[in-house]
């Protein structure tokens, strides 16, 4: 059954039955409408992304609002954070129909409040009011036994997220360069060409595809290292950039072909922005406290309600300007901004396109390359990857070997061999998180939103990182084979 993952929720296509849908949006809404965040006739704002079973949960979720006594209103096919901007700016509930990066065969839904993200607490709360299935809607399958027509979608919502960013950075600001556009199958992929042009960048469209393509942002494919090194050299590129499938998840390659880890950018746009403090998951990269930029560091687990959670906490200690980031690139920005006359009001959900635009915006200021931005950062160097098809149970079984506090770090380094040497320290805030004596980190996590178990490395050049990364993957492939022997 689908369930609540990291952001939302997740399942398979095939598990995401209209009943289904429509029970856990109408428990949402009768849980908001609890609290007094709802109340009947009250728009409730609904967008999806281009995979091609988003159209039907779209009209499973349209159903439940008209049931619960909502009136819902199509945004269409928009980015995850321009739905979030419109409904925080109007002050209403929104749905987000979406798997972000996750394998084609699954599905999902984000669940936004009227001012904020779905938090972690609230989840009980829409699981504790799921309804049964009604005969007069569904049939025995849980299917609907008629299916609506949702109208043509509303431009304004995709307008207010597009004036954002050039209210802010302005126009011209990117005349003379060139930028590819990944285009793939992502919800942004129009939007990103038509911005890039309006700051005066002569934007070149790559890639598109009308089949989905599930581009996770931490475990790129090899033909997506390929293609970024190809395009930036064919089409002389000053950079490159991309988005996952909703937009809430950034690519950039700069005049290299280089892809930039999504942690590195948003270190990058937090010191761009001016932000006094960050909260960041663990996973991302050390170089964050390495820096010295930052007064105020915040470390929570890996998911969006967590940041936003951190951030919250922050601003209620006064600790201004607030951003947040995770090792996937997506940024959030928990108080407003104001750089040269500009103002940039908050978004507290998980951004594309600022860290973007405001690294290509800074070196186009400085008069220098892409790559610059990153020549005063601390030398440590991360790597990602995952092993698919991995059930959840599994990788808790076979993480469970390292949670003793004693026998946990000799265990450690009994399975990931003369690599991993001595274990100085272990964290458990999400995962097996493990430093060695050699300042270099692997970290095992399973997957939220996926059966899949993820690992993170970290060293002091690029070539040890993958080497680790390539090791911890090895030892992960023998836990699998052996739970499916």
């Amino acid at each position: 059954m689908p369930s609540f993952g990291t952001s939302g929720l997740r399942g398979l296509v095939s598990e995401m039955t209209d009943a289904v849908v429509f029970g856990h949006v109408y428990a949402f809404l009768k849980y908001l409408e609890e609290k007094g965040e709802f109340s009947r006739g009250q728009t409730v704002l609904v967008a999806g992304d281009l995979r091609p079973s988003t159209p039907g949960i779209l009209e499973a979720v349209w159903v439940a609002v008209e049931e619960a006594g909502g009136k819902p209103d199509f945004a269409g096919h928009i980015p995850s954070p321009a739905l979030a901007l419109a409904g925080f700016h109007a002050g209403v509930p929104s749905l987000m129909v979406t798997g972000s990066h996750i394998p084609f065969d699954r599905n999902g839904i984000k669940f936004n409040r009227p001012r904020s993200e779905l938090a972690k607490p609230d989840e009980m709360g829409i699981l504790d009011r799921l309804p049964t299935m009604e005969p007069r809607l569904f049939r025995g399958d849980g299917f609907l036994w008629q299916r609506p027509v949702l109208p043509d979608p509303a431009s304004c919502y995709l307008d207010r997220y597009r004036r954002r960013y050039l209210d802010f950075f302005g126009t011209g600001l990117l005349d003379g360069w060139r930028v590819g556009v990944y285009q793939h199958s992502g919800v942004a992929r129009d939007l990103m060409v038509d911005l890039l042009r309006e700051m005066g960048a002569e934007a070149v469209p790559l890639g598109r595809s009308e089949e989905f393509v599930p581009m996770d942002t931490e475990a790129l494919r090899p033909e997506d290292r390929e293609l970024a090194w190809t395009w930036v050299q064919d089409h002389r590129l000053d950079a490159l950039v991309s988005t996952d499938g909703d937009a809430d998840r950034p690519m950039l390659a700069d005049e290299t072909g280089k892809w930039w880890r999504g942690d590195v950018l948003g270190l990058v746009t937090a010191r761009l922005l001016g932000a006094g403090t960050v909260a960041t998951p663990v996973s991302s990269s050390s170089a964050l406290e390495r820096s010295g930029l930052f007064p105020h560091i915040f470390r929570t687990r890996i998911g969006s309600p967590y940041v936003i959670a951190a951030m919250e906490e922050a601003a209620a200690g006064g600790r201004e300007p607030i951003a947040g980031f995770e090792a996937n690139g997506g940024f959030l920005l928990g108080s407003a901004l104001e750089q040269s006359g500009r103002y940039l009001e908050p978004l507290p959900t998980r951004d594309a396109m600022l860290p973007l635009l405001a690294a290509l915006a800074a070196a186009s200021r400085t008069g220098g390359v892409l790559s610059s931005l990153l020549e005063d950062l601390p030398a440590r160097f991360t790597a990602s990857d995952r092993l698919r098809d991995f059930p959840l149970e599994t990788s808790r079984v076979c993480l469970a070997r390292y949670l003793d506090p004693v026998r946990g770090r000799k265990s450690f380094a009994e399975d990931f061999g003369a690599l991993c040497q001595e274990v100085r320290c272990m964290d458990l805030t999400d995962g097996i998180r493990v430093t060695t004596e050699r300042e270099e980190i692997i970290h095992l996590r399973p997957s939220g939103n996926a059966p899949e178990l993820r690992c993170y490395t970290e060293s002091e050049n690029q070539e040890r990182a993958e080497l680790l990364l390539a090791v911890s993957l090895s030892v992960m492939e023998q836990w699998r084979s052996a739970a499916d022997a």
